[in-house]
């Protein structure tokens, strides 16, 4: 019987167990699996501290506005930069992580940082390549329209948009080439 207004009734422990098997297993500490590290005994673990070493920040870390420090030991392989850094620093530094606008603000600057990236692929003469990189291979190879008809999968309904988001940005940049020497050769 459900928990109602015109029945708050509290079941003690013994008529629960009696009612819903397996109820109150984890109740004991000594049959709970995780209950050796939920005590505290410094001796058995080797921990000599409180809380470990801080790890140094020799470059400016994000960090949520809700937080006074780091954790005593953060990543550093991907280190902020550029326009997508700034932005990235701006939605810590101004938004809390409670707030939808700190999240839109990350999203801009990861989409940011895949346009420095193609820029910079680019510039560096290795543009990418949209075939071989983006998967459109794999389709055909490894079923992948079969695999999106008669299946429950909730990433259907935008699926159409998938091609304009993968290829759109190369049809714009083929168009403003395009557009671009057409001008260049109108003009001589």
């Amino acid at each position: 019987m459900p928990y109602t207004a015109e029945d708050p009734r509290h079941w003690s422990p013994d008529e629960l167990r009696a009612r819903i098997p397996g109820w109150g297993v984890d109740a004991d500490p000594a049959d709970r699996p995780s209950y050796p590290k939920q005590r505290f005994a410094p001796g058995e673990t080797g921990a000599h501290w409180e809380l470990p070493e801080q790890q140094p920040e020799r470059t400016p870390r994000e960090r949520s506005i809700e937080h006074a420090r780091l954790t005593p030991v953060f990543g550093t392989a991907a280190p902020l930069h550029g326009l997508s850094g700034a932005i990235r620093r701006f939605a810590y530094a101004r938004f809390s992580e409670g707030r939808a606008a700190h999240w839109l603000l990350l999203i801009v600057g990861d989409r940011v940082d895949a346009v420095e990236s193609h820029l910079l692929s680019v510039a560096k003469g290795r543009p990418d390549n949209p075939i071989t990189q983006t998967g459109i291979l794999s389709e055909g190879r490894r079923h992948g329209v079969a695999s999106r008809f008669g299946t429950r999968r909730a990433d259907v309904k935008h699926h159409w948009l998938d091609p304009i988001i993968v290829a759109g940005p190369w049809v714009l940049a083929a168009w403003s080439v395009v557009s671009l020497l057409r001008r260049t050769i109108g003009r001589r």
